[in-house]
C-alpha cells in the first residue's frame, strides 16, 4: 500500500482532500493518505512552501515530495531532503491563470488602456494604437509558464523574444540565452514579462544597468518573482521615464507593506500576487499522475533541478 502524506498544512487540506482521494482512486492505486503518518512509513509528501515539515531526514523510505506551487526555492536549499523534489506543473489551472493574466496586462499597456479608463477630465484624445506586430515583447523565462505566455502573444501578432539562462527552442518566439542573450533580449524589447524562477543567479536581474538598456518608455510585467528587479533601481527608472509603467504581482515582502513606495506610485500597478493560483481539481490530478508514475515506475514529471534551483 502506498502511504501519502500531506504536509501542505490544515487549510490546504480542507480543500484538497475530497479532489485529492478523487483523483487517487481514478488512478486505480492502493492508497493511504492523511496528514499523519509514522516518517519511516510515508513513501510521498505533498507539500507547499508554508509547510511545518522542515526535517525530512525521519522520513527514510521516502520516495518523493510533491510540492503544489510551481515555485520551490523555499525548499530547494533544505538539507535534509534527498528524496526527489517535483514542482507543480498544471496546464489546465496554473498556466492557463498565468497566459490570462500576462496577456491582459499586456494588452492593457500596448493598447494605452490606462487611458480611457482614468480620464477625469474627459480628454478626448484619439490616439489610435499601433498593431500588435509593431510592439515587440520580451519574456524572460522560458520555463512551462515562460513559454505558454510567449505562445500566446506570438498568436496575437506580437514580436516575440525569449530569454532563458540556458539554450530553449520555442516555435514563433525569437530565443536567447545567457549574459550576452540577455541583452540581445532587452534591446528592442517595449514590453518585458518576467517568469523567472528566484535563484542566486536571477536576482536583480534588472538593475540599473540592465533597465537602461530598454527603450526609452518601455513597460515592465512582473507575475514571475519579486527579487528579479532591484526595486530602488526600477522606482528610479520609473521616475526618470526610461520605464513608462510597471504592472507588479510579486514582491520581495508579501504582503507588500503598506509604506512601500509601489502603492502610491502613479506608474506602477500592484496586484496582490494573483496573477496565477494552483487550482484544486487540476492540481490533484497532477499530483495523483505523478504518484501513479512512481510507483509503475515510470520517470517522475516536472522533477527539480537542485543546483539550478528550479
Amino acid at each position: 500500500m502506498t502511504n501519502i502524506l500531506f504536509a501542505a498544512g490544515p487549510e490546504l487540506w480542507a480543500d484538497y482532500e475530497t479532489p485529492l482521494r478523487r483523483a487517487l482512486d481514478a488512478t486505480g492505486l492502493d492508497y493511504t493518505l492523511g496528514c499523519d503518518a509514522a516518517p519511516e512509513t510515508v513513501d510521498y509528501i505533498v507539500y507547499a512552501p508554508g509547510s511545518k515539515l522542515q526535517d525530512f531526514a525521519p522520513y527514510t523510505r521516502l520516495k518523493a515530495v510533491m510540492n503544489l506551487w510551481a515555485g520551490v526555492e523555499k525548499i530547494t536549499g533544505n538539507p535534509t531532503l534527498t528524496a526527489p523534489l517535483t514542482r507543480m506543473v498544471d496546464d489546465e489551472g496554473l498556466t492557463q491563470g498565468m497566459v490570462e493574466y500576462v496577456t491582459g496586462h499586456v494588452l492593457r499597456h500596448h493598447l494605452g488602456m490606462d487611458a480611457h479608463i482614468v480620464n477625469p477630465e474627459h480628454a478626448w484624445e484619439p490616439n489610435v494604437p499601433h498593431l500588435s506586430r509593431e510592439r515587440p515583447v520580451t519574456v524572460l523565462g522560458l520555463g512551462a509558464l515562460g513559454q505558454a505566455c510567449a505562445g500566446m502573444l506570438a498568436h496575437l501578432g506580437f514580436p516575440v523574444t525569449g530569454w532563458s539562462r540556458t539554450e530553449k527552442q520555442v516555435e514563433r518566439v525569437t530565443c536567447f540565452h545567457g549574459d550576452d542573450g540577455l541583452s540581445r533580449a532587452l534591446a528592442d524589447a517595449q514590453i518585458v514579462v518576467l517568469l523567472l524562477p528566484d535563484t542566486p543567479a536571477t536576482r536583480n536581474l534588472l538593475d540599473a544597468d540592465r533597465l537602461a538598456r530598454l527603450p526609452w518608455g518601455a513597460v515592465i510585467v512582473n507575475p514571475g518573482r519579486g527579487p528579479l528587479i532591484d526595486d530602488d533601481a526600477l522606482l528610479a527608472a520609473l521616475d526618470a521615464g526610461q520605464i513608462a509603467h510597471a504592472t507588479l504581482d510579486t514582491f520581495r515582502t508579501e504582503p507588500l507593506p503598506a509604506d512601500h513606495p509601489f502603492w502610491a506610485h502613479p506608474k506602477v500597478t500592484v496586484t496582490p500576487h494573483i496573477a496565477s493560483e494552483t487550482r484544486v481539481d487540476s492540481a490533484a490530478r497532477v499530483i495523483a499522475a505523478n504518484i501513479r508514475r512512481g510507483e509503475d515506475g515510470e520517470p517522475l514529471l516536472h522533477l527539480v533541478d537542485r543546483d539550478a534551483g528550479y
